[in-house]
């Protein structure tokens, strides 16, 4: 893998409007735990909620292969609770920048 094959990836987030209480309480340890084994592995990732307290935003350098494996455990996890969506973001270089 070549440092040109790795981008910055964003996965966006919401609560679906049927979600209840015990779901989120539920899949919050598991993305806490899959966030964490990203951090283990040297990669980058700055998350949060917005202001709205429904959605979230994930951002990280990947491959595109990393990238749509993270995507699929998260999809794992949170299938159902969550609507989400996993975008290659090209606009904004300042993972790089970041990570040095």
């Amino acid at each position: 893998m070549s440092q040109s094959d790795v981008k910055p990836w964003v996965i966006v987030s919401s609560i679906k409007q049927d979600t209840n209480p015990q779901d989120l309480q539920r899949i919050s340890p598991q993305v806490s735990t899959l966030v964490d084994e990203w951090h283990a592995n040297g990669k980058i990732m700055l998350s949060g909620p917005f202001d709205n307290a429904l959605s979230s935003m994930a951002v990280f350098e990947a491959t595109e292969e990393e990238a749509r494996a993270f995507y699929k455990k998260y999809e794992d996890i949170c299938s159902g609770i969550l609507t989400y969506e996993l975008y290659q973001w090209d606009v904004m270089p300042i993972l790089s920048v970041l990570s040095k």
